[in-house]
């Protein structure tokens, strides 16, 4: 089946809330080709979800292996998978104990609810979250995200939440109530624009919570399992959230979510105050299982730190001489790109060339390669980008 038939499908049954141009049907590494056999270098990863690139050899036999012996179990049940994973996650973060979920967006559900079931005891039920925050497309997420144009039509919002911005220690001073019980945020926005927390911030928000008796949740969806060159983003600040939340990479392409709490905290959720049917399954868990071993035999860390530093000095230099682009900002492999002008057509002229990228709003292109991109295939994607950039301003 070409492009133009599945097109035709989609067009006949699916809902139409996406609007994709290319059908992918294979993947490999870094690659991708589509139904009519053309070649992608991806710089997307599905949104920084095949952080391994696709169709890793280790996650893909471990799928196969645990999917002949055991798929699905409830969780009113013990699975051997979920445990072990649960074991090197907490090993991985410092004691921390986790709740499995499928999504990004249950998993910052999660993260809501905890901080309503921790803090509603003691009158403390809002919750401060950030300016061009993006923490899902439920209707508790959607009113924890910033972002009117994706919640217009969903009213009214879920009470409880009150904006400030990034970066900024004094208003989230200012907006803490007695009814304060938690400040939620991004290590690094990245559908906001890819803006990394600053250092100073981060320490001295910690601080402030602590003082103020209030939790701090760090949304981890996208910045966790690797992609910012620590497993968590929020290991590389040298900070401990009250709780933190998972997904995306952590199955390499197989659904999974879940969050973390930290040990001071482990009395607050008990028996019957979550669940989920599908949320850590024995295949779910199968798989993040052999994403964790891969990223430590697999060195995956140091390949990531060393490929984001030559790809923004690539990328620096790209833009230097053009008078658009302004900035390189990141925090490893998750890059934006800011420019005067919308940048989609950058997108679709890199597309065009074989090279698949991202934005991040109207105004900032975004690359998320996967975690073990060579610097050949930087290279490569640097030579596209420099010829859509030129087609664009023209």
């Amino acid at each position: 089946m070409n492009t133009a038939a599945i097109s035709h499908l989609y067009d006949l049954h699916v809902l139409p809330v996406y609007a994709p141009k290319i059908a992918l049907v294979r993947g490999s590494g870094s690659r991708v080709w589509d139904a009519d056999g053309k070649e992608y270098l991806d710089f997307t990863s599905g949104i920084s979800v095949c952080n391994l690139g696709h169709c890793p050899e280790p996650v893909t036999a471990a799928v196969s292996a645990q999917a002949a012996q055991l798929v699905h179990v409830s969780n009113l049940f013990y699975n051997q998978p979920q445990a072990e994973l649960a074991e090197r996650l907490s090993t991985l973060s410092n004691g921390y104990k986790f709740f499995f979920a499928n999504s990004g967006a249950e998993a910052n559900e999660g993260l809501i609810k905890f901080a309503r079931k921790w803090g509603n005891p003691q009158g403390k039920n809002q919750i401060i979250a950030m300016q061009h925050s993006f923490h899902g497309r439920t209707l508790g997420t959607l009113a924890a995200t910033d972002k009117p144009a994706i919640r217009e039509g969903f009213e009214p919002a879920m009470t409880g939440f009150s904006f400030v911005p990034f970066n900024d220690l004094q208003a989230v001073r200012d907006a803490i109530t007695p009814e304060t019980a938690a400040v939620l945020l991004e290590p690094v926005q990245a559908e906001g624009g890819v803006y990394p927390a600053d250092q100073a911030y981060l320490t001295a928000l910690r601080e402030l919570c602590d003082k103020c008796g209030i939790l701090l949740l760090c949304d981890e969806v996208q910045t966790g399992i690797g992609r910012c060159g620590a497993m968590f983003a929020h290991q590389l600040y040298g900070i401990q959230p009250d709780a933190f939340s998972l997904a995306k990479a952590l199955g390499n392409g197989y659904p999974i979510g879940g969050f973390g709490v930290r040990p001071d905290w482990l009395d607050v959720l008990g028996v019957g105050s979550h669940a989920t049917t599908f949320g850590g399954t024995p295949l779910a868990c199968a798989a993040a299982g052999a994403v964790l071993d891969t990223i430590r035999d697999q060195n995956i860390l140091a390949n990531c730190i060393q490929a984001a530093q030559y790809l923004a000095e690539q990328l620096t230099q790209l833009t230097a001489n053009s008078p658009s682009w302004h900035d390189v900002r990141h925090l490893g492999l998750l890059i934006g790109l800011p420019c005067d002008h919308a940048v989609s057509s950058v997108v679709a002229a890199a597309a065009k060339r074989g090279l698949l990228v991202l934005s991040a709003g109207a105004n900032v292109l975004r690359l998320l390669p996967p975690l073990t991109v060579t610097s050949g295939e930087i290279d490569q994607a640097v030579a596209i980008l420099a010829d859509s950039l030129a087609e664009a301003q023209a």
